[in-house]
C-alpha cells in the first residue's frame, strides 16, 4: 500500500484522494482511474491504518467501501466526523441498501456509490469534495429552491418520502400505506421528477442534507 514516505508527503501536499478498500484490484483500479484525472491518491487497506496515517490537516476527500476488516465503512465515516475531519466522504458498497445511505447521508457523505462504480458519479462526487470544504453544506439560495419543490409534493408524497427515508423499501411503504408496490414506484417517481434528481440515493442525499440543515437553524434560533 503506502510507504512511511508516501505518507508524511501527503501530510505537507495539496488535497487529495485518500481510497480506503481493502480489495487491491479495486483499491488500485480506483487509484489509476482518478490520478487520469488529475487527482493524487494513497490507498489503504483497513480504517485501523487509515487512522493511523490521519493528520488533522488532510484535506480533499476519503473514499471508504463499507466492508471492511475491523471498522466497516460507516463506523470510520462516524469516527471521521467526531473528530472534526475536513475530508469530505464518499462511500462505496458493493451491497447498498437505504438504510445505509440513510446513515451515510445523515454523517454528511458527499455521495452513496453502489459497485460497479458510475464513473462520472464519482468524477462528480471527488470534484464536489474537493471544492470548498470537507463537509459541504448548500447555499441558502439552494435550500430556498429545495423547499420551493418540497412544497409542491402532496400529502401522500410526503408519506412516501417520508417512509424512504426512514429506509423503508417499496414493498415495505406498500404494506404500511395500504397500496400497490407499483403505486408506490408511481409515486416514487414523481418525488424524483419533482425534486430533480435520477437516483434514490441522490433524493436521499439532497432531503436528508436539506432537514440536518434547517433542525442546525432552528436550534440556533
Amino acid at each position: 500500500m503506502n510507504t512511511v514516505r508516501d505518507v508524511k508527503q501527503a501530510q505537507a501536499g495539496p488535497a487529495r484522494v485518500y481510497i480506503v478498500e481493502d480489495d487491491p484490484a479495486v483499491s488500485d483500479a480506483l487509484s489509476q482511474l482518478i490520478q487520469m484525472h488529475g487527482y493524487s491518491t494513497l490507498n489503504f487497506a483497513s480504517a485501523e491504518a487509515f487512522m493511523a496515517s490521519l493528520e488533522p490537516d488532510w484535506t480533499g476527500c476519503a473514499i471508504l467501501d463499507i466492508r471492511l476488516p475491523g471498522l466497516d465503512g460507516l463506523q470510520l465515516q462516524a469516527t471521521l466526523s467526531q473528530r472534526g475531519s475536513k475530508l469530505g466522504v464518499i462511500i462505496v458498497t458493493g451491497h447498498g441498501d437505504s438504510k445505509n445511505s440513510r446513515t451515510a447521508f445523515k454523517l454528511g457523505a458527499v455521495d452513496f456509490l453502489e459497485k460497479p462504480i458510475d464513473v462520472d458519479a464519482l468524477l462528480e462526487a471527488i470534484a464536489t469534495s474537493m471544492s470548498a470544504g470537507a463537509q459541504r453544506q448548500r447555499s441558502d439560495a439552494e435550500y430556498a429552491e429545495l423547499a420551493s419543490r418540497l412544497e409542491r409534493l402532496t400529502a401522500r408524497e410526503n408519506e412516501v418520502l417520508d417512509l424512504i427515508l426512514d429506509g423503508k423499501h417499496s414493498r415495505e411503504v406498500a404494506q404500511l400505506l395500504g397500496i400497490s408496490p407499483r403505486t408506490v414506484e408511481v409515486y416514487k417517481s414523481r418525488l424524483m421528477e419533482k425534486l430533480q434528481v435520477n437516483r434514490t440515493n441522490d433524493l436521499l442525499r439532497i432531503v436528508i442534507a436539506y432537514r440536518v440543515a434547517m433542525k442546525k437553524t432552528h436550534s440556533t434560533h
